[in-house]
């Protein structure tokens, strides 16, 4: 599998619309409840930076990179990602979290958190762990999943 990641571009924002909202739906690791619908251009543009996972000029998965706050924490960013589950487990994730890491770092940012890694999400778990990131925190009970059960969340650091 040859994928390749770039900046979207606003002939992408229809697919990845469709693939944020595909995890969405799944109520097992965003915390968004509404999926995107009109607004999701302006959600894609005002984040730092949105790339795009393709291989043969299909879209497998995206993510978003941003701030994770202000001022005299604004070195500090945050990013999510989204893959479509029939990409799954073909190294499109690795992708998209390898180029953001390098992007974040282009950007300025100086650290990139994660503040809610549901801890079910075995994959995301064991892919953060191996590219270096730091579990800081558990917070017990921090996410409310899809069956109205509430599980632990994880939050893990990169230093860049």
């Amino acid at each position: 599998m040859s994928i390749s990641v770039r900046e979207y571009t606003p002939d992408d924002i229809a697919a990845m619309r469709d693939i944020w909202n595909e995890v969405v739906l799944q109520k097992n690791a965003f915390p968004q409840i509404e999926p995107l619908g009109d607004d999701a251009a302006d959600f894609f543009s005002s984040q730092s930076f949105c790339g795009v996972a393709e291989e043969n000029g299909e879209l497998l998965g995206m993510y978003i990179l941003h701030p994770n706050n202000v001022g005299r924490c604004g070195h500090i960013c945050n990013a999510s990602y989204a893959v479509k589950s029939s990409a799954r487990g073909k190294g499109a994730g690795r992708a998209l979290v390898t180029d953001c890491i390098s992007r974040a770092k282009s950007i300025g940012f100086r650290i990139l958190q994660f503040n809610a890694v549901v801890a079910s999400n075995a994959s995301a778990i064991a892919l953060y762990e191996k590219l270096g990131f730091e579990r800081v925190g558990t917070v017990k009970g921090g996410f409310l999943n899809g069956s109205g059960e509430y599980e632990d969340i994880i939050i893990f650091c990169y230093y860049l």
